[in-house]
């Protein structure tokens, strides 16, 4: 082993040399269900590989991330959020010398049990499920990875390492008792039973810089998306202390630039600040915890990949701005009662008769004895609905809704 902390012995398994503290595929925990090992891919390699190639990640096109389809075809979508968030993540992971696979995995699966209609109808969902034991999207993307993908004739869901399935369970921290937010995680309680998630630890550091990377890209292109839909001025974000900082340097760098120029310059630059900004702190966390393992990461204690107070404190403010003058924008609130509307609607009408679902989601009611226990009933209604695009729910509700459907 070397003094610049990078094991030699992990070039036989990934494409850059690894730091000690990172997750090495051939010291992966396994898998709930044995598999063979691949010729040529890694274990995380495959893992990747499944999400890319899973329906529910495919699905993701049609799923809002603010704006809904119908608004423009520039916006983001949850599928282009995703890749933003694993391009960032792989260029930090590279940085910090841990495994890019992983974390571009975890990256890639993080919000696959989002809904449709974003985080509004996540919301509804929830308030329909209070009386069986709640909905979460975090929960439901590793249901999603356990249970819901149908591929394999050996075993439900997509049969991932331990080490990704962690990360997508504790990236944003550690669980006490499978719970969180006062919400219980149904599918982490699953899992939990057949393997020890480590729950009250905290992840890995590749399932920390995906964590991380997702908020430097949301905060990013919310603002470019906000200033597309014109919902404030690029004067507004002046008067924030990144943005003005971020958009001093542009001005004086490139003098007077044309508005897309000058925006997108300024996208480049926050997201470059944000990621400097993550290294030199995460860098500096490292060197107090001396790592020697991975597993001195979960046990550390506290996340160690994070943003300065400095930069924390920016962010807070950016955020606080867009919770004001996007989220809460009187057309996003115009869009809350309309799935209000379609996603109670949905759910309520398919509880009340699980026949007027589709012949294979009738199936895994019966199958999972739901025919009879309203609370099975309801978790599986609420996988179809949390699975459903934006076009498809609403195309749903019309059909079940609309009597004069058949006739258009």
């Amino acid at each position: 082993m070397s003094n610049t902390g990078v094991n030699e012995s992990s070039y036989n398994y990934c494409a850059l040399p690894l730091a000690v503290y990172a997750c090495r595929p051939d010291r992966s925990r396994g898998r709930v269900f044995a598999e063979p090992d691949s010729r040529h891919r890694s274990a995380f390699q495959r893992d990747r590989d499944r999400i890319i190639h899973a329906s529910a990640f495919r699905r993701l096109k049609g799923k809002t991330q603010v704006f809904v389809h119908d608004e423009g075809d520039h916006y983001r979508t949850r599928l282009t959020h995703t890749l933003e968030v694993a391009q960032i993540t792989r260029s930090i992971a590279r940085a910090l010398m841990v495994n890019e696979d992983l974390a571009e995995g975890v990256a890639l699966a993080h919000d696959l049990g989002h809904t449709p209609f974003a985080h509004i109808g996540e919301e509804y969902l929830n308030i329909c499920m209070k009386p069986y034991g709640g909905f979460n999207h975090n929960d439901q993307s590793l249901r999603v990875l356990t249970t819901l993908e149908r591929k394999y004739p050996g075993w439900n869901g997509l049969n991932l390492s331990w080490e990704t399935l962690e990360g997508v369970v504790k990236h944003n921290g550690p669980h006490r008792d499978g719970i969180g937010g006062g919400t219980p995680f149904v599918a982490v309680a699953d899992l939990q039973k057949r393997v020890d998630l480590q729950l009250g630890t905290h992840a890995s550091l590749e399932a920390q810089v995906a964590a991380l990377s997702d908020d430097i890209a949301y905060n990013n292109h919310d603002v470019e998306d906000g200033l597309r839909a014109q919902l404030f001025s690029i004067k507004d974000l002046q008067e924030l202390p990144l943005l003005g900082e971020v958009l001093q340097n542009v001005r004086e760098h490139h003098g007077a630039l044309d508005r897309h120029y000058l925006v997108q310059e300024m996208i480049r630059e926050m997201i470059g600040a944000m990621v400097e900004d993550v290294l030199l702190e995460t860098e500096s966390r490292l060197k107090d915890v001396a790592p020697k393992d991975a597993d001195d990461i979960r046990m550390a204690g506290v996340q160690i990949v994070s943003f300065s107070e400095n930069m924390r404190e920016k962010v807070d403010a950016l955020r606080a701005f867009l919770f004001e003058r996007m989220y809460r924008h009187y057309t996003m609130n115009r869009m809350w009662l309309k799935v209000e509307r379609i996603v109670t609607d949905l759910f309520t009408a398919f509880t009340k008769n699980y026949k007027v679902l589709p012949d294979n989601w009738q199936r895994r009611v019966e199958e999972a004895g739901g025919a009879d226990d309203p609370a099975i009933r309801a978790r599986i209604v609420a996988d179809y609905i949390a699975g459903m695009t934006d076009r498809y729910a609403i195309r749903e509700h019309e059909r079940l809704f609309d009597l004069y459907w058949d006739m258009k």
